[in-house]
């Protein structure tokens, strides 16, 4: 079994790694500081396997395909705001659950968009290439996202002191180290099967960081899930709102089907693992936005499942 076997199983593994993870937090309560000291570095290890299978240092070669690039840009960074906007009047007035909302919607997928690309009949080029562009503009744009989706109920609990070492140790650390590491690997044959093996490695990691959430936010999550079916009908109007954005870009733009596809897949899937480190580095009270956003990446990966039959055998058709 290669890794994109495992990738087209991620679902059920995620599934499985959340349920024991609940399993274990019920029997054993006692475990919770121990899995957040865990946590930590096993998320520093996920992103940073998962930025190497980036390709950084392809960044000017990416703007080459000056329409497709404008379509992403337009749409994961405009009209992609617009529309969570406009969903988050459904949203309850929880300061926690609209920041782990906010902060999972707006930031476009750099990982497993390309497997679902590939998977439903995308331009796979297209969707590597356009990868570090995402990451670029995301880093830069979240902030100020922020600001203008929260405003002043980010000091209800966001503090420079809380974030930055998150950013710095769980994000940026990770992504100089792929960096250097691609720069290492390039034109050395010998050393590209290091690539190649570190392939493997996210999903059974990001399992396990769901599984460990899930253990030791076991009572956040029972406590949440009235709220969590109301996020529910939120990030299914997203799926349906971003394919269909996905859909009118493509007429707008002029695109390929294929490259249509792959930019409907850049709308739909976004980056939650990413954010991740961010919402665990809060304080005390905002474990919700954790719970909202491991959430969302369950929601969206069933989500794909549909969008492998619906965007290329009725959406985006050729």
């Amino acid at each position: 079994m290669d890794h994109l076997t495992l990738e087209r199983h991620q679902v059920w593994i995620y599934l499985a790694a959340i349920t024991l993870g609940l399993g274990l937090g019920v029997i054993t309560p006692g475990a919770a500081p121990l899995l957040d000291t865990l946590l930590w570095p096993t998320l520093a290890l996920l992103l940073f396997t998962t930025f190497v299978q980036v390709p950084l240092w392809h960044l000017p070669a990416a703007f080459r395909d000056h329409r497709f690039i404008a379509a992403v840009l337009t749409g994961n960074f405009i009209l992609v705001p617009l529309l969570v906007a406009a969903l988050s009047h459904w949203l309850p007035d929880d300061p926690a659950l609209r920041l782990g909302v906010f902060l999972v919607l707006l930031v476009p997928c750099t990982d497993w968009f390309i497997t679902f690309t590939r998977l439903g009949g995308g331009d796979t080029l297209r969707a590597i290439t356009v990868t570090p562009i995402n990451l670029l503009a995301q880093l830069l744009l979240l902030p100020i996202y922020l600001w203008l989706f929260l405003g002043d109920d980010i000091d209800l609990g966001l503090q420079a002191g809380d974030l930055l070492p998150a950013f710095f140790g769980l994000i940026l650390l990770p992504l100089v180290a792929a960096a250097l590491t691609q720069r290492w690997i390039e034109g050395k044959p010998e050393r590209s099967a290091l690539q190649n093996r570190l392939a493997w490695w996210p999903v059974p990691l990001l399992a396990l960081v769901v599984g460990m959430i899930a253990a030791a936010q076991v009572r956040v999550v029972r406590d949440a899930l009235p709220v969590l079916a109301q996020v529910f009908w939120v990030y299914l109007g997203f799926l349906f709102g971003a394919a269909l954005l996905g859909w009118a870009l493509t007429r707008l733009f002029g695109l390929p089907v294929a490259a249509g596809r792959t930019l409907a897949f850049s709308l739909g899937t976004r980056n939650s693992f990413v954010v991740l480190p961010l919402a665990v580095a809060l304080p005390a009270g905002w474990e919700t936005t954790v719970v909202v956003i491991v959430f969302q990446s369950l929601v969206e990966l069933f989500g794909m499942v549909f969008y492998l039959w619906w965007i290329p055998k009725k959406l985006l058709v050729r």
